[in-house]
């Protein structure tokens, strides 16, 4: 009985583990001339809307599962599929990716036409919020 117990407290804190995930927030550089809505920028990092240059993260994170999942309705599988096609047929490259959420804000924060993604914690002045993803 007592195992029961157990299972259930560590099922309940792995669901409630999930609920307090971070946000995520789409930022571009301050200088911006337009703010792009969410299926532009769904567009954006499709590589199908060449208006802005994406930043991508290279690995597969929890930030880039919520991220592709929330906003291009793609897995990581789905993802690495549909760039396949693309590269295979000649149509489209991956965006440019880097290691994580400081290279992408610093990426940001160079480039006046440039969007990109992070965890909401890891943003700073150098860039502008365009939205979050709870």
């Amino acid at each position: 009985m007592n195992n029961v117990f157990r299972s259930a407290a560590a099922l309940s804190l792995l669901a409630f583990s999930g609920l307090v995930a971070a946000e995520v927030a789409v930022i571009v550089n301050p200088g911006a001339s337009k703010a792009p809505s969410q299926s532009q920028v769904a567009n954006i990092f499709l590589g199908k809307d060449k208006s802005m240059k994406g930043v991508d993260h290279k690995d597969w994170t929890p930030t880039k599962d919520k991220f592709y999942s929330a906003v291009t309705s793609k897995s990581e599988s789905q993802l690495k599929s549909y760039w396949s096609g693309l590269v295979f047929t000649g149509k489209g490259q991956p965006l440019p990716s880097v290691a994580g959420d400081a290279e992408v804000v610093a990426r940001v924060a160079a480039e006046a036409d440039a969007i990109g993604y992070v965890d909401a914690g890891a943003v700073n002045d150098s860039v502008k919020v365009l939205f979050t993803l709870p």
